[in-house]
């Protein structure tokens, strides 16, 4: 199934983007979800799937965490199950994330799926990242709220929640509309009947994040070793004191560091292109030879990537889950970066360099790439 989007992407971003929320109303037409109630609580029992079930009663609010070995003591109304990275394990679902394109790649993080019954939803809350939630079957009523600061508190040590707020959008959703909520808009949203929300969630690194990371490649690849040094130590009236000059020193060798273009962008690919959820990676048994994946190509085969796995480009280099793609066929190795599914047409005269034939090969026979018909 093949979703587009009727959005206009340049208007969105200008308009939206980021600064306010939005629903898109039918802006994906005639929609048909690609999985079942019965299909998204099957993945919920998978050890593998992050999944979690929310309910309340009178204002009592209960989270319990997958894998679920039943549903049957659940009622009828007032709980949501909700699965993250639907997309990772359910490919007609990875199907969805695709009208979202426009906007980068390395921004995308993943599809939560969510069944609500009656009165289901985990009540009113702040998320730190951009979201377009999709209506599928069943209605269902949000309320987004103005960004202003709220404080949080935990009905339950599982669930963040915000007080309740004024409401600048007010909406019953229907299949196929689109609701866009930017970081720190308060939202709510709860069913009025047994409906299906498709939540394609963007990520957005803190600097936190990115210091710890950092951190760590500095580590793993034994850099900065040069130590500060002072050869025309400055006299100081109070030995106890640092002074700016010394601040600056420390300072300026931390910034060498991240300065250095080369290791920074090394850095931020090999982190940026891991996922955050595990990946159904199937490597094929047994493995292929190279001339069977050139010979599969050249009958007109396509090599599909799975569902989350984040394939990003940083000037001439390509990155896959992590790690940093070499080879001196760059229009290939960008083909691979920009399509979902690749065949020979796009790989060009690559297929007839046996270094790169090798590493494709390899790729095949990690599980990044996949034939079809497996």
């Amino acid at each position: 199934m093949e979703y587009h989007a009727d959005i206009n992407w340049p208007d969105f971003i200008q308009r939206y983007w980021q600064k306010r929320p939005v629903v898109l109303k039918r802006a994906l037409k005639n929609f048909i979800d690609p999985i079942s109630p019965d299909e998204l609580a099957g993945l919920a029992m998978e050890n593998e799937v992050d999944s979690r079930l929310v309910s309340h009663d009178d204002g009592q609010w209960q989270v319990s965490h997958g894998p679920f070995e039943s549903f049957d003591h659940l009622g009828e109304t007032n709980w949501s199950l909700l699965v993250q990275a639907v997309d990772h394990w359910h490919e007609p679902s990875a199907a969805l994330m695709r009208p979202f394109r426009a906007l980068p790649d390395w921004r995308i993080d993943d599809l939560m799926i969510s069944f609500s019954v009656p009165g289901g939803g985990v009540g009113p809350h702040l998320d730190q990242y951009d979201v377009f939630i999709i209506q599928g079957t069943g209605r269902r009523r949000w309320r987004v709220g103005e960004k202003t600061p709220m404080a949080q508190h935990c009905p339950h040590p599982d669930l963040l929640q915000v007080e309740p707020f004024t409401a600048i959008i007010d909406e019953e959703m229907e299949p196929g509309d689109i609701l866009y909520i930017p970081p720190g808009f308060p939202h709510e949203g709860y069913s009025l009947e047994n409906a299906l929300n498709y939540s394609v969630g963007f990520r957005a690194p803190s600097g936190r994040e990115l210091v710890s990371g950092f951190a760590d490649h500095v580590l793993q690849h034994e850099l900065g070793g040069k130590r500060f040094e002072d050869p025309d130590v400055p006299a100081r009236a109070h030995p106890s004191e640092i002074l700016p000059s010394e601040l600056d020193g420390i300072r300026a060798m931390i910034l060498a560091l991240i300065n250095d273009e080369t290791q920074f962008n090394s850095w931020f690919g090999e982190f940026i292109s891991q996922s955050r959820h595990e990946l159904e990676i199937v490597p094929p048994e047994p493995p292929y030879q190279s001339d069977e994946v050139y010979d599969a190509l050249q009958q007109g085969e396509e090599l599909n990537r799975p569902g989350g796995l984040r394939v990003l480009r940083i000037n001439d280099a390509v990155f896959v889950n992590g790690e940093q793609l070499h080879s001196s066929n760059q229009q290939a190795l960008f083909a691979l970066a920009d399509n979902l599914a690749i065949g020979k047409d796009k790989l060009g005269d690559a297929l007839e360099d046996p270094s790169f034939l090798a590493m494709l090969t390899a790729l095949v026979n990690s599980g990044y790439w996949y034939f079809e018909a497996e």
